[in-house]
């Protein structure tokens, strides 16, 4: 059933932007790491998202203006992947930090706080608008069954 549909369609939009919110979060935690596991420092990661299950926005377009409805819309978005950033390091003068090269100079993470600020900020605002869906479709169904009453 389609209305049925729109939950999972907020549910994976919620999933996503909880994972965006993560990484947001962990690049922040990050921003100060100049030693990892593989070497070297932190790098910044970010996610892609995809659409999954549905037509693209020109097939849909071109289904509606043929009148065959909404039979085939989307169902949801997915985490493409997360990639890593890879813009350059900025290199700080700190001859006394342990990882400082022989010119005195560290290469610290690629992490930029005021970026990273938006991006957990624009996640939660997405994220508060899948709820909101959410919520207008929960009510929608609960008025549709008080009509049956």
């Amino acid at each position: 059933m389609a209305f049925l549909g729109s939950f999972d369609i907020c549910a994976s939009g919620l999933s996503a932007q909880r994972l965006r919110m993560d990484i947001a979060a962990e690049n922040i935690a990050n921003i100060d790491t100049t030693r990892t596991q593989g070497g070297g420092s932190y790098q910044r990661k970010d996610v892609v998202f995809e659409s999954f299950g549905g037509n693209s926005f020109r097939e849909a377009l071109r289904n509606a203006s043929h009148g065959r409805g909404y039979a085939s819309a989307a169902r949801g978005v997915r985490v493409a992947g997360i990639i890593q950033d890879d813009r350059e390091m900025k290199r700080v003068y700190n001859p006394d930090h342990p990882d400082a090269d022989e010119e005195g100079y560290v290469n610290m993470p690629n992490v930029d706080l005021l970026k990273e600020t938006v991006d957990s900020m624009s996640a939660t605002r997405s994220y508060e608008a899948n709820v909101t869906a959410l919520n207008a479709m929960k009510l929608m169904a609960q008025r549709a069954l008080d009509i049956g009453k």
